[in-house]
């Protein structure tokens, strides 16, 4: 199924979860799915690992394969091109394929320096333009950002190079983690200005752990609003009582999301089963 099919039926609800580091952690990602399906998602998404290679890459198509074939739930791979030639992404496809896979999230992906950077993409919309060329029949998504790319010059060009992407095909985009409601509304204000018309989806990572958010703030530029800084001094030393309220101000993004007409929201789970379902659980009767 389309993932963008999605988006006309309700406010979708998602989980995004990545392959392990080391073959050891497999069954260990094999529970949390286990766990997750419970939980009824309208998809689940499967990253790909930095530098294009190793048992990470090798496990999204097995998990993707998983998720769509044992558990009837619809998936997307994520394929991140600085990596990938023609000739890999072409046997990822093939491998994709075979497996009834039809969704991809199409990325860039991060710069690693310890890996070489292919010629072949150069951009996210490159690769969704090679993808659907093929005429494999799969359907295409893409990333955005509320808060700005970190290499972007702008807010203005980055909204270009977004366009660029829909405009090679991507029917379908998931935000980048954000913790300030007002900054998403204001990016989908402009974004839909810009004759961006396509469903996004809200990313919401839960802040579980001061130090694991302190990185990734870092990693993606994302703001902290006043309200979450002061839950990160109080509660930030404390890991129990920051789990749990890193659940109720995900819970509480979620709420004004929905109300406010998001048309869906992507759970980042980091793997962790009982804070999705924490989650879950609450917005139960909200997210439909």
């Amino acid at each position: 199924m389309k993932i963008s099919d999605l988006f006309q039926e309700k406010t979708v609800f998602s989980f995004e979860v990545f392959p392990p580091k080391k073959e050891s952690g497999v069954e260990t990602i094999y529970k949390t799915l286990e766990e997750l399906k419970d939980l009824n998602p309208d998809f689940i998404s499967v990253t790909y690992g930095a530098g294009g290679s190793g048992v990470a890459n090798a496990t999204t198509i097995d998990l993707c394969s998983k998720i769509k074939n044992e558990y009837h739930i619809e998936t997307i791979a994520h394929l991140s091109c600085l990596y990938n030639t023609r000739e890999s992404v072409d046997k990822i496809l093939e491998q994709l394929r075979s497996q009834g896979v039809e969704n991809i999230l199409a990325l860039r992906g991060d710069v690693n320096p310890d890996f070489e950077v292919e010629k072949d993409f150069k951009y996210a919309s490159d690769l969704t333009e090679y993808i659907l060329s093929k005429n494999m029949g799969f359907h295409v998504s893409g990333a955005c950002y509320p808060e700005v790319h970190q290499e972007a010059d702008s807010m203005i060009s980055d909204i270009k190079n977004l366009k660029k992407k829909v405009e090679a095909g991507a029917q379908h985009l998931i935000s980048q983690l954000f913790f300030d409601n007002h900054a998403f509304y204001d990016f989908i204000d402009k974004v839909r200005i810009a004759g961006i018309d396509v469903p996004v989806e809200a990313g919401i990572m839960p802040v579980t752990n001061k130090k694991q958010i302190e990185r990734m703030v870092s990693m993606c530029g994302a703001s902290i609003p006043a309200k979450l800084s002061k839950v990160l001094q109080k509660f930030g030393d404390d890991p129990i009582a920051m789990r749990d309220a890193g659940i109720s101000y995900a819970v509480d993004q979620i709420i004004n999301l929905v109300a406010n007409g998001v048309d869906g929201v992507h759970i980042y789970t980091m793997n962790d089963p009982y804070v999705a379902k924490r989650i879950a659980d609450s917005v139960a009767s909200i997210v439909k």
